[in-house]
């Protein structure tokens, strides 16, 4: 099954902030060859790793966090397994997962 989520090509259409934010994580861990690993920190915010999710938390390289609200509309575009969306006239290829990591709950957005 894929997603498909194109990005705009009039000023009619609008992509949503969060499919940016996911190409643009995309992107860094095709860079590296490891996974997005996204985990809830608290009710507000999202930490965002690259690396590999089998390894231990301290090997994850942080990216930063975004919100709660951008996290779950990330998580309301895609779906588990394996997804295709189109940002920019780039396509991306990922497969979704869950984990946990240090006893907290992960979502896993590795390239397929």
């Amino acid at each position: 099954m894929t997603t498909d989520s194109s990005f705009a090509n009039s000023p009619q259409d609008e992509v949503r902030g969060s499919l940016l934010t996911l190409s643009k994580y995309l992107e860094r861990s095709l860079d590296v060859g490891k996974s997005v690993v996204m985990m809830r920190r608290d009710r507000e915010v999202f930490s965002v790793y690259v690396g590999d999710p089998a390894a231990e938390e301290e090997d994850l390289k942080s990216l930063g966090t975004i919100t709660a609200t951008e996290a779950n509309e990330i998580l309301e575009l895609t779906q588990v397994g394996v997804n295709r969306m189109t940002v920019g006239g780039q396509t991306y290829r990922f497969f979704r997962s869950f984990t946990n990591i240090a006893d907290v709950g992960a979502v896993i957005f590795a390239p397929a």
